[in-house]
Order: C-alpha cells, then sequence, then structure tokens
C-alpha cells in the first residue's frame, strides 16, 4: 500500500511490535511517532505522498479557478479547466521551479502564471508563452508542460495520489460507496468554514477522534445528545475507518438543544436519521454524516507537533440557499466540540513530549484508535 521510498519510519521495532499486537493487549504507538522531526518527514514521503484529500470541488468555482495546496515535495496546483474538469499538476514551473501559486493563495484567471519569469500555462498545463524562448532557438514547448498529478473527485471531495503509485483509488475507498452515498455529499452546499492551527501531532487528532472514551469526561454537551457508549465500528475493506453512535429520542440531529435548523438530508434510511457516522479517510480527511449536515475536517500536518486543520459545514441546498439560513445550530455547536478536543489533544501532545512517556494500553471502547494505530504501524514497517 506505501511505497517504501526510505526504508521503515525510524521507530523502536519492539514498540511497534506492541502497537500491533493483539486488542486486548496491544500498546499505543511509540512517542517518537508524535514528537520526532525524522518520523514526520518519514510520513510525508511515505503515508501523505498517496491518496490524501486536497479539498473541495467547490473550492474551484468557474473555468480559471486554481488553488494551491501543501508544499514542498507534496505541492499540488489544483486548476479547474475549459471543460470544467478539476486537474491537478506538482506545484512546481517547469522553467527553474518556481511555486506557481503559494501554498494555500487562489486566484483565478484563464492561464497559469508563474510569478518568477513570467512563463504561462494553458489550464490543461500546456506551454502557452516562455518569454524569450523561440522555435527558431530549437525551444520546444510541448517538452515543458506542467507535470499532471493523478486527481479524483469523490462526492464533492479531491483527492490527489502526488506519488502517482497509490494504487487505484476504488481500492482506496472500498466499502464505502453504501455508507457515504446515501447522504449525496456531492449535492450539498459549503456555508461555513473554520480554521485552527493546533500545537499537536496529526495522529493525535485522528485518534481522538476515532473514540468517544473521552466524551463523558470532556464533553458535556455532546454527551447528552449521544450517549457516549452508543454504536459500533465498521469493518471497512480499504483504507478508511470509523463507526456510528447513536442520536438520543427526541434529538433530531447534533446541536446544542438537539434541534435542527436545517431539514433532513433525503432518503436517508432510518437508522442514517437516528445517528451519526464518524469516517477517518486515512490519512488526513475526517467526515462526520449527520441526519441534515455533513461536517469534514481536512488536516494538513505542518511539523510533528503542529497540525492545521480545516473544518467545513455543508447542508442542502434547498435550506443553504435560503437567505434566512442560520447554520449555527451545527456550527456551534462543533466549534464548542473542536475547542475542546483542540485543548485535550494538544495535552496529550505536550505530555508525550516527556522523557517519560511510554506507550499506554488501549482501553476496551477503543478499538477505533486500535483501527487507526494499527494501520499505522503496519505503514511504518514499510509493509
Amino acid at each position: 500500500m506505501f511505497k517504501q521510498q526510505h526504508g521503515p519510519a525510524p521507530v523502536p521495532a519492539d514498540e511497534l511490535a506492541a502497537a500491533l499486537a493483539p486488542f486486548g493487549r496491544s500498546r499505543m504507538l511509540p512517542r517518537v511517532a508524535y514528537t520526532d522531526e525524522a518520523v514526520f518527514e518519514w510520513e510525508q514521503a511515505n503515508i501523505f505522498s498517496g491518496w490524501i484529500c486536497v479539498g473541495h470541488a467547490s473550492d474551484l468555482v468557474g473555468a480559471g479557478a486554481q488553488k494551491a495546496v501543501g508544499s514542498g515535495a507534496n505541492g499540488v496546483l489544483l486548476v479547474r479547466g475549459e471543460d470544467s474538469q478539476v486537474r491537478a499538476f506538482a506545484n512546481t514551473c517547469r522553467h527553474r521551479g518556481h511555486e506557481l501559486l503559494a501554498c494555500g493563495a487562489t486566484t483565478k484567471r484563464r492561464t497559469i502564471v508563474c510569478p518568477y519569469h513570467s512563463w504561462a500555462y494553458r489550464l490543461d498545463g500546456q506551454v502557452r508563452n516562455a518569454p524569450g524562448f523561440s522555435d527558431d532557438d530549437g525551444f520546444d514547448a510541448g517538452e515543458f508542460g506542467l507535470t499532471p498529478l493523478r486527481i479524483t473527485d469523490w462526492h464533492g471531495w479531491l483527492f490527489v495520489d502526488s506519488s502517482g503509485e497509490g494504487g487505484e483509488f476504488d481500492s482506496h475507498v472500498a466499502g464505502l460507496e453504501d455508507v457515504v452515498g446515501p447522504y449525496r455529499p456531492e449535492d450539498l452546499t459549503v456555508v461555513a468554514r473554520h480554521s485552527y492551527e493546533l500545537a499537536t501531532n496529526w495522529k493525535i487528532i485522528a485518534e481522538n477522534y476515532q473514540e468517544c472514551y473521552h466524551c463523558s469526561t470532556i464533553h458535556p454537551e455532546l454527551s447528552r445528545i449521544s450517549p457516549p457508549t452508543s454504536g459500533e465500528n465498521l469493518d471497512l475493506e480499504g483504507t478508511w475507518m470509523g463507526g456510528w453512535m447513536s442520536i438520543i429520542e427526541g434529538a433530531d440531529t447534533m446541536s446544542l438543544s438537539g434541534a435542527s435548523g436545517g431539514v433532513a438530508i433525503t432518503g436517508l434510511s432510518e437508522h442514517e436519521l437516528r445517528s451519526v457516522m464518524y469516517l477517518v479517510g486515512y490519512p488526513n480527511l475526517l467526515v462526520s454524516l449527520h441526519p441534515d449536515y455533513v461536517m469534514t475536517h481536512l488536516m494538513t500536518p505542518l511539523a510533528a507537533d503542529r497540525t492545521h486543520v480545516e473544518c467545513a459545514w455543508a447542508f442542502p441546498e434547498e435550506v443553504a440557499a435560503q437567505p434566512d439560513f442560520d447554520p449555527s445550530y451545527a456550527v456551534d455547536f462543533w466549534d464548542l466540540t473542536n475547542r475542546q478536543d483542540w485543548a485535550a489533544c494538544e495535552s496529550v501532545q505536550r505530555g508525550l513530549s516527556s522523557p517519560h512517556a511510554k506507550p499506554g494500553p488501549l482501553a476496551p471502547d477503543e478499538d477505533g484508535v486500535y483501527q487507526f494505530v494499527t494501520r499505522v504501524a503496519t505503514a511504518y514497517r514499510g509493509c
């Protein structure tokens, strides 16, 4: 699944073996997995070079819309072409390698222009103009188009495989169509976004998302609407993982009161209307499927101890288009819950920075964490 570009990860082999022991006897990942920059660099080269989510198709509105995601080896330029298709290119000019757009920057124009020497490219990546070069000098523009990357639009989320060796995308999301499809996220409208920069490792965020063992302690609002011990985890074929939790009788969705300020997504089953599905789109997308909205957390690791998270809320178009629609019932609830989680995750990061921190055991309610930890540990071994 993962290309062994630099051999196994620089983590203690005996502690990896402990993380891969059967559930009930296993331990968490070695502390260096969360604190060591060499491990972080290994992850960037071996985990974040396969299929990762780079945003939502609605981020690129109209022909010529462009957005830069990531930097360095995994830097990607997203471009919507004249044919309405979104393409992905390595974010590096074919002249001297300058970034075509700075990480996180957006623009909209009919050409892709390098800000260094003004090389210009068509929206399909072919050279349009290279100042000072001509056919008479033997310059073949066809040799210097932008480097295309594999990209897939799946239910509105854009996934890029910058290495070209991430396998077939269908294998990445195997078993998920019946889970995600009924919510039709590609037809929903993103109404609100929040950005957070956290002083914690990306894996701590994903591990926290994979369990509600902590909910009774730090999430009283959530626990009133969704019992922490409810639900169960899924056994999926692909690289994703996750599970569902139920909503109490008398509540319609996850909000401070349990009331919805929107409408239920059309076509959901009775079970889907009474539960929330939480999925980890390994490695960097967290998807929460609610009866009346879909929330995502898109993680961008910045360093071993720093992660940027963009949270987005999408609602059915018929309510999102109403001028008086107020999404705060969902946004405020999850912003509060997010900040409770972020405080805990940052504290875990500080605790793991202690040389006395050792991998701990997993509680019976942390089987979702076990799924994630064993996925990472398997990758670390180069398997």
